[in-house]
């Protein structure tokens, strides 16, 4: 062992026995943490190698176990700029590196807690290796709760559970949501590393039955990862259907400049329209019972445009049926604007008692914090000339046809904002987005979402977007009639309604709060550790 590693390993004093593990060399630790991210990051999509992502908490876990806190940190700061820098790669594609660079750096940070944080707890998972796979579960958890939060309301997007839309473990979102995903996952991981560590460490001690833990870690995987196919289905159908129509209407040029397109992606989704209630006439296309255009579809406040209201009206006309409407709608005050979903009905127009207005604005995008100095970092933040405002009323749209649990873009990476709605009432979950700023890996990540959404709440859901990913989603994650990207398309479909609450639908946010809580009783139980057995960073 060389001095770097003698100095970067901790010394607990009744732990230093010939079988304690020592820290790997450091220069492998380095290539582990790094290859940690690239395998959390293809179980994303577009990739969806969704197995990989037990193997990148594993190797984490490995790299970081028994080493100086500073050290932890860092290895888990290079996990997260390997798996958030390709991963958030879209945002770059039309605002320039600088935002890219700023989110990759703040997310990563958030890995290098959990890093800090898994060095921490080394001395408990050490004096009790069979909670060592859930003591990493509940770190994941943690971690993720705190990124989820912090700062503006989070960025929850990178979740371990995001990236497990066609794994088995999918199904343990009907029982305790993203949350519960994130755990599983993680505690693979942790079951991996315990296995192939625990072994080395049996087969150097004499007479030792070194197959007899990985044997167990591994029957333990077989059960947690078959575990999801297990989760009964604790909602029902209640045997009446909604048909609904996406329109994706499409823009004449993906980029920043959508916005001075407004009045031509109107029309493409005006004209769509009408071209579906053409076909409706004809016999060729199914009647929806209700039609949904994408977040941004007009961008002209119809509330206020007498030509865009004229405009969305004749297609409501012409199909017959509401429309949920995708609008930038003015006010309340001056230099205000609000992102909203709004129902237009035929004849009559827009239904302001069926109006839902985005609760969490995307800061530094659709509103800037600290404009002052955010100004003194980049003069981009003047692009946002007026902050949208954010709405107070859970997204619950009530048609003729259905309830609607509506959210827009981003929302549907936050736990409660989608909950809030399907606690109002909602049978259907929409989330309307526009993805004509970024790139079809970030809307196939999105639609990931919706999947895990669909299946935590046993909802039908659908993905309206302005370029693509649109498409519908049965309670059980299975994804129907995904559209292409960048191009138009109008797709019909016949929605099976349900009816119940999941078990995560009832119990909300207290998985998280547990598996959390577990997270911070485990890192100060690793003090006490630390403290009766003289354990200390070295």
């Amino acid at each position: 062992m060389t001095t770097a590693d003698r100095a970067d390993t901790v010394r607990p004093t009744a732990c230093r026995s010939a079988g304690t593990p020592r820290p790997l060399p450091l220069p492998v630790a380095v290539g582990m943490a790094v290859a940690a991210g690239l395998a959390l990051l293809v179980a994303f999509p577009p990739y969806g190698w969704w197995p990989l992502a037990p193997v990148g908490v594993a190797l984490l876990a490995a790299a970081t176990h028994r080493r100086r806190l500073r050290a932890g940190a860092g290895l888990g700061f290079l996990t997260g700029l390997a798996l958030f820098a390709p991963l958030l790669s879209w945002t770059n594609l039309h605002t320039g590196y600088l935002p890219w660079v700023l989110l990759s750096l703040l997310q990563a940070g958030y890995l290098a807690l959990l890093g800090l944080g898994t060095a921490w707890v080394s001395p408990l998972a050490d004096r009790y290796p069979a909670g060592w796979p859930a003591l990493t579960g509940v770190l994941w958890v943690g971690q993720e709760a705190l990124r989820d939060r912090t700062p503006f309301g989070g960025f929850p997007w990178g979740r371990l559970a995001f990236g497990q839309d066609g794994s088995p473990l999918l199904g343990l979102a009907a029982v305790g949501g993203a949350p519960l995903v994130t755990f599983a996952v993680a505690t693979a991981g942790g079951l991996l590393v315990t296995g192939v560590w625990w072994t080395q460490r049996a087969r150097r001690a004499a007479g030792a039955r070194w197959w007899t833990p990985a044997a167990g870690c591994a029957a333990a995987l077989v059960l947690l990862v078959g575990g999801g196919l297990l989760v009964p289905v604790s909602t029902t159908a209640t045997g009446d259907t909604v048909t609904v129509a996406i329109v994706q209407g499409n823009v004449p040029r993906l980029g920043l400049d959508f916005n001075a397109q407004r009045q031509a992606v109107l029309n493409n989704h005006v004209n769509a329209t009408i071209a579906l209630a053409g076909e409706v006439a004809a016999g060729t296309r199914a009647r929806p019972d209700l039609v949904v255009w994408p977040e941004n579809s007009s961008d002209i406040d119809p509330l206020r445009n007498p030509s865009a209201n004229i405009r969305i009206s004749e297609a409501a006309d012409a199909i017959g049926v509401p429309i949920l409407v995708g609008a930038v709608l003015t006010g309340p005050e001056q230099g205000q604007v609000r992102n909203a979903g709004l129902l237009w009905r035929p004849g009559s127009g827009p239904d302001l008692e069926q109006l839902y207005v985005k609760r969490h604005p995307v800061p530094f995008a659709e509103y800037v914090p600290l404009r002052r100095i955010a100004r003194m970092v980049s003069d981009q933040v003047d692009r946002v000339r007026a902050d949208f405002v954010a709405g107070t009323e859970p997204g619950v749209v009530r048609t003729p046809a259905a309830v609607l649990g509506d959210v827009i873009c981003f929302e549907v990476a936050y736990d409660g904002l989608v909950r809030d709605t399907v606690v109002g009432g909602a049978q259907v979950l929409v989330v309307q987005t526009n993805n004509a700023t970024f790139d079809v890996a970030e809307a196939r990540q999105q639609l990931a979402m919706v999947r895990l959404r669909a299946v935590e709440h046993g909802r039908p859901a659908l993905m309206a977007s302005t370029v693509g990913v649109s498409g519908f989603v049965s309670p059980d994650g299975r994804v129907s009639d995904a559209t292409g990207f960048n191009t138009q398309a109008v797709v019909v479909r016949e929605l099976r309604l349900t009816e119940g609450r999941t078990l995560a639908t009832r119990v909300g946010v207290l998985p998280e709060v547990v598996l959390a809580g577990l997270s911070v009783a485990a890192l100060v139980g690793a003090a006490l550790v630390r403290r009766r057995w003289g354990g200390r960073a070295g």
